[in-house]
């Protein structure tokens, strides 16, 4: 419990600092989300590469790239929450908007910010325990468990990066929520979206 009540001082104490800074927050992290995104592109396509020639080395000379399961199976981390808070700025989660839609617009404003909420405490949470974990595998020098012995904590250092942002993009979306003209979006530009 006491590491809790820690953790949520830690928490209060950082969003108010991006309160008091929102405009430069706001614009390094849709800087920074860019970035992530495009990291996750190519990792995405790295293992689409690494997977295509384990493929072929396998059945077309019979010769397995060692380790080529273990190797993809630490970037999908990487791929998945390296692009979480672009994903949450642009609003492109699955989300379920039937009951949303239906209530009026003071209504729903007050709902998404109560769901924001929810949402941050839980992934504030979630970037703290994982963070402590990724931390312990760093440590522990930990590898996979067959040849060629990846290390495990680059993929778990993703975890904690990816709720730690996505914590920071729901705070100023809730910020917006309650005052759209002195908090601005910040959010990405959706142009990377062709197809609706």
């Amino acid at each position: 419990m006491h590491e809790l009540a820690s953790l949520a001082a830690i928490v209060a104490v950082a969003l108010a600092a991006t309160t008091a800074a929102v405009s430069l927050v706001g614009r390094a992290l849709r800087v920074l989300e860019y970035a992530l995104l495009s990291g996750a592109v190519v990792v995405i396509l790295f293992v689409m590469v690494f997977v295509g020639a384990e493929v072929l080395m396998r059945y077309g000379f019979n010769a397995p790239i060692p380790g080529h399961l273990e190797g993809s199976e630490l970037l999908l981390p990487i791929i998945v929450f390296l692009a979480l808070s672009y994903t949450q700025a642009t609003h492109r989660h699955v989300g379920m908007d039937l009951l949303l839609d239906v209530l009026p617009p003071g209504a729903r404003r007050y709902a998404q910010m109560a769901t924001l909420v929810v949402s941050l405490l839980t992934c504030s949470v979630l970037a703290y325990f994982s963070g402590k974990n990724a931390y312990q595998l760093w440590l522990y020098d930990d590898v996979t468990m067959t040849p060629p012995y990846f290390k495990t904590w680059p993929a778990a250092a993703a975890i904690p990066l990816g709720y730690a942002l996505i914590t920071l993009r729901m705070y100023l979306q809730i910020l917006n929520l309650f005052d759209p003209a002195r908090f601005p979006s910040h959010a990405p530009d959706d142009t990377l979206h062709a197809v609706e």
